[in-house]
């Protein structure tokens, strides 16, 4: 059974997105039967990050000035270091973000993503979960941080890093089957 028939995703990423954390997620979700599209500031391919080195470029299928929100059912922000810089200021991928909150789909970040997160305004009051050295970060925009694999708030998933990407799949899987959370705040 396809739990997640009809559902379709936007992956925003741009160049050095950890290579895991957008692949791993996308073809879980695949696995269930959602549709993905690789959302970016740029046309045609960006460069994925492993281990230290620039690893294998992935399609991009629309540029972010081209979609909006009302697009897609859900959102997957990866991490790795360089790709959430360079979004955080990119002001169309924030606002982009936002809309999500907005109208209140669910959305999930790993590792270095809830950066962006910060940027669009949309993380005071939640409880969340991310690579440790943003924990000052999401503290001071508002959030409470935790030490857990994967922590959910009324729509939004997040994980610390690549060794948490099962039960980060499982639950976005989850959340995004479930789709528009009501309480969910911009």
């Amino acid at each position: 059974m396809s739990l997640l028939k009809d559902v379709r995703v936007a992956i925003l990423a741009t160049d050095g997105f950890e290579e895991s954390e957008l692949v791993e997620p996308k073809r879980a979700l695949e696995k269930e039967g959602a549709e993905t599209f690789v959302i970016s500031p740029e046309n045609g391919e960006i460069k994925g990050w492993k281990d230290g080195e620039w690893s294998d470029a992935i399609k991009v299928d629309a540029r972010v000035d081209q979609v909006s929100s009302t697009d897609f059912d859900a959102l997957l922000l990866p991490g790795g270091v360089i790709n959430p810089d360079k979004l955080r200021r990119d002001m169309t991928s924030v606002a982009f973000v936002k809309s999500f909150f907005e109208n209140h789909k669910p959305v999930a970040a790993i590792c270095h993503g809830p950066q962006i997160l910060i940027e669009a305004n949309v993380t005071n009051g939640r409880t969340m979960t991310s690579f440790p050295s943003i924990r000052k970060d999401l503290e001071n925009s508002g959030a409470s941080w935790v030490d857990e694999e994967v922590v959910v708030d009324n729509g939004l998933v997040t994980s610390r890093s690549p060794k948490d990407l099962a039960a980060f799949n499982k639950k976005i899987i989850e959340e995004f089957r479930e789709g528009k959370h009501d309480g969910q705040t911009a």
